[in-house]
């Protein structure tokens, strides 16, 4: 089967942004746009996932659904959406870093994560081969300043995380590295979105049973 990934140039610099995107909000662009400034990436990739293991499916749009949400809130040309972990067949992280190590080790690629999934890091599945597979960083959000770098990952990795100020070389560094870049932060969630829209029809209990 062939895949097709956003277009791509050797040497640039990536960052992987995955998630559920169920639905994607302005805090993702946030989020993808300090990483390009801080980071001296070329480009950002929203990995739109099959659905997170660690969460419950059964509020998960489609796939189209969320793709479709998801570029128009992308309102930048560096940043492109992509699906291909479901074309690839890849249930966890680990599976999807290795699919674009093998087949891309000409690109300078980045884990961007929130403060929030450094906080259960250690639950996801070989948390220590994502580390060791490309560089990671990490965006504070509200509520995980502290909490993020004292969790369990956070402290297992702590020999390999770099001073913030050099967060523009983290591309061009061995895994594993990572950096926790602090800033401006937002604190919408896709959680608070789809129960704000839920909300009318709470007070009828046949809809919220």
């Amino acid at each position: 089967m062939t895949v097709r990934l956003p277009p791509l140039a050797p040497g640039l610099r990536v960052g992987l942004y995955g998630g559920s995107f169920n639905p994607a909000h302005a805090g993702h662009l946030h989020v993808s746009q300090l990483a390009l400034r801080r980071l001296a990436l070329d480009r950002v990739w929203w990995l739109v996932s099959p659905g997170n293991p660690l969460k419950d499916r059964r509020e998960l749009a489609t796939s189209a659904a969320r793709v479709a949400g998801a570029r128009a809130i992308a309102d930048d040309p560096r940043i492109a959406v992509t699906d291909f972990e479901a074309r690839i067949g890849a249930r966890y992280t680990r599976q999807t870093l290795a699919w674009l190590r093998r087949r891309r080790p000409d690109i300078r690629f980045v884990w961007i994560m929130g403060a929030d999934s450094l906080a259960s890091f250690h639950r996801w599945q070989g948390f220590r081969q994502i580390a060791a597979a490309m560089p990671i960083a990490v965006i504070d959000r509200p509520g995980f300043t502290l909490t993020a770098t004292a969790a369990r990952a956070a402290q297992a990795l702590a020999r390999y995380r770099i001073d913030e100020a050099d967060a523009p070389e983290l591309a061009d560094l061995d895994p594993p590295a990572w950096v926790f870049l602090h800033g401006p932060r937002s604190d919408l969630s896709s959680t608070a979105l789809r129960n704000r829209a839920r909300a009318p029809l709470r007070g009828d209990s046949r809809e919220s049973t």
